[in-house]
């Protein structure tokens, strides 16, 4: 083998190993079967933190009550918080900025204001 040819295995073999380390790097593992549940108990969490943080001043009965639904349904109702004073709002986004750092997409949050 001359040594050209040598050399031009060599770089081969290296890229196959570097792209293949690259896409192994880039596959995300598959989530928990119970992800769903966990990303519940996650938000249950966060949720109490920020209340116990922010307070309930603004915070109207019906956004707690339809949170509390959220809750309650283990965080499967979407779309039936709506916050619509300044502190709801506030609490939304840190709900949604709190959630996103623990992995749950912003689908999974339960803000919404339908039309009416």
């Amino acid at each position: 083998m001359t040594s050209t040819c040598r050399h031009l295995t060599s770089l081969a073999l290296a890229t196959s190993l570097v792209l293949g380390t690259a896409a192994g790097a880039l596959a995300q593992p598959s989530p928990p079967e119970n992800w769903p549940a966990i990303k519940c108990e996650r938000y249950t969490k966060a949720y109490g933190e920020a209340l116990a943080k922010f307070g309930r001043k603004g915070l109207g009965q019906p956004f707690l009550d339809a949170h509390e639904a959220f809750l309650a349904s283990g965080c499967s109702v979407k779309g039936a918080v709506c916050p619509r004073s300044k502190e709801e709002l506030d609490l939304a986004n840190v709900m949604v900025i709190m959630g996103m750092n623990q992995g749950m997409a912003s689908t999974f949050m339960p803000f919404a204001c339908r039309k009416q």
